[in-house]
């Protein structure tokens, strides 16, 4: 089977009427469009033919849309699909975009709604022009010839200008590739964890269905929610991200939906509000924990009839808008605390994406921080970049980083600033002490290896910190110790003191013997308490 060479389309409707007025509707539009009226039906046209779309009623003769639907993903199937359901069942809704649709449409269908899901599916945008110019096609009704029979029906009538309409059907142009994703590229790390949200945003990015993006502060929420935009049909329409913790709650409706002139003091002249502004494209609502009820309930609203009515006015505007939101707080006990409408929970919660904190992904620590001192450099016009020593990567191995991602860009800003040469120790990021979590193969590595440092062993540590000990520090079989950190230290004292004494208690030449740079030497013995009498033995 060959891709069409212009959009193709398949109706799935078992009314005559409705399949033949959705028909009409797309043929005006340009597409090519083939119809169905059961399950069955359906799948022997897709057998024979791959479409860019597919549009299918939920309830049908001899099944669902649903069981459409997880036919497409079982075979690998590439074509949109949009599910048509009854007026007002949000439960279906939300099934069918759980299920893989890119969109919903609720029964009466409004036609200018539904030209714009099918537009926005294939890629052609909100504003498209028709491939076909409307005056070229007479209206549905005025198009029916006066029936001369009293037995034709209105529908018989209608089918005819289907007829007509096929010979002047125009193939509306391709649409636009989707280009590689700057935020998916940004997005440093290839650990399970972050392949498994990089799968995640493939996936969801085809689909109109809301996601939820849950994480600690600081891990990169807005760069997942850009790289879902990014990645998907809407890449090339606006992508609109808002703080709703910024913004004070009695300017909340107006910042959203916009104002009218005159709606309230101050209000000069017309304004549009994020909704608006984010037409076609995405909206991006950051830390959606923290809107207040009677906001949630107006926002909740807007998303269920996908209109909006600015401050001041009459009438409600109709808005296309894929919404991504995010939260660091858990909005499942927010709900049962009664602090957020659950309701709107699960018309947001419809596909989550949780990005793992960094303590949980220590495998991408390296790879994370030479990306960020890159950054840094080219932003300072220097070259090369600086470079992470081993014993700074172990460091930061066993900070926690409350702060994730974020805390560890402001970390090494300061650290490049502060140090001004080509590599970064572990005196240079000024990270406290007692907030380290010691960790007995941390310490190990420490100890016993010279060789380049690898942080993807440090994710294994519970495993790693069973291993046997080394020949060099191994204790008789019959006296393993009861703390092994603490039995670490003594062996590292031991060893920095032997090594001291042989060298006359030069600080430098004990540290080279070992090697260990002077600043190396001096952390480790400040850490252990080891001490050489005075300062007059350094070199």
């Amino acid at each position: 089977m060959n891709p069409p060479s212009h959009f193709s389309l398949l109706v799935v409707d078992d009314e005559p009427d409705l399949r033949t007025l959705y028909e009409l509707t797309l043929l005006r539009e340009g597409y090519d469009i083939e119809t169905a009226g059961t399950v069955e039906d359906a799948k022997l046209h897709l057998k024979g033919r791959v479409y860019s779309a597919v549009i299918t009623d939920m309830r049908l003769p001899d099944g669902t849309g649903l069981e459409l639907l997880r036919w497409l993903e079982d075979n690998g199937r590439r074509e949109k699909a949009i599910v048509i359901t009854a007026y007002g069942s949000a439960e279906n809704a939300v099934e069918a975009l759980k299920a893989g649709a890119y969109d919903y449409l609720t029964k009466p269908v409004d036609l200018k709604q539904f030209r714009a899901v099918v537009a926005s599916s294939l890629g052609r945008g909100p504003a498209t022009v028709p491939t076909m110019v409307p005056s070229s096609l007479p209206s549905v009704l005025a198009s029916v010839p006066p029936s001369t029979s009293p037995g034709l029906s209105q529908a018989a009538a209608v089918a005819a200008v289907v007829n007509a309409a096929r010979t002047n059907k125009v193939a509306p142009a391709a649409a636009a590739d989707i280009p590689e994703s700057a935020a998916l590229r940004r997005m440093a790390g290839d650990s399970p964890s972050m392949q498994q949200v990089r799968e995640l945003i493939e996936k969801v990015a085809r689909s109109m269905a809301p996601v939820l993006v849950s994480g600690e502060s600081g891990t990169g929420k807005e760069l997942v929610a850009r790289a879902v935009h990014e990645v998907s049909p809407r890449h090339a329409q606006p992508f609109i991200a808002v703080n709703c913790s910024a913004i004070p709650e009695q300017l909340l409706e107006a910042e959203f939906f916009g104002y009218r002139k005159g709606a309230f003091t101050g209000a000069m002249e017309d304004r549009e509000g994020f909704f608006q502004a984010a037409n076609g494209g995405t909206l991006f609502l950051d830390e959606i924990g923290e809107l207040p009820l009677s906001m949630q309930s107006k926002l909740l609203r807007a998303i269920q009839e996908r209109s909006v009515r600015p401050v001041g006015a009459m009438n409600e505007l109709s808005v296309n808008v894929r919404l991504l939101s995010a939260t660091h707080k858990d909005l499942g006990a927010e709900v049962q605390a009664g602090q957020f409408r659950q309701d709107l929970y699960y018309r947001l919660n419809v596909i989550q994406i949780c990005v793992p904190p960094l303590r949980e992904r220590t495998a991408d620590l390296r790879l994370i921080s030479e990306r960020v001192l890159e950054r840094i450099a080219r932003d300072a016009n220097v070259s090369p970049a600086p470079t992470l020593t081993r014993d700074a990567l172990v460091h930061l191995a066993r900070y926690p980083f409350p702060g994730n991602v974020r805390e560890l860009e402001n970390l090494l800003h300061r650290a490049v600033a502060l140090t001004g040469g080509e590599t970064i120790d572990v005196f240079d990021l000024g990270l406290p002490e007692t907030v380290f979590t010691d960790t007995a193969a941390q310490e190990l590595d420490l100890i016993t290896s010279n060789t380049r440092f690898d942080v993807a062993s440090l994710e294994p540590l519970a495993s790693a910190a069973a291993q046997p000990a080394p020949a060099l520090f191994a204790a008789p079989e019959t006296a393993l110790p009861d703390d092994l950190a603490r039995y670490l230290d003594d062996v590292e004292r031991d060893i920095l003191m032997r090594s001291l004494e042989r060298y006359r208690y030069n600080r430098t030449a004990a540290g080279a013997s070992l090697g260990l740079s002077l600043r190396q030497m001096r952390y480790r013995m400040a850490r252990l308490n080891v001490t050489v009498g005075g300062d007059s033995f350094d070199a």
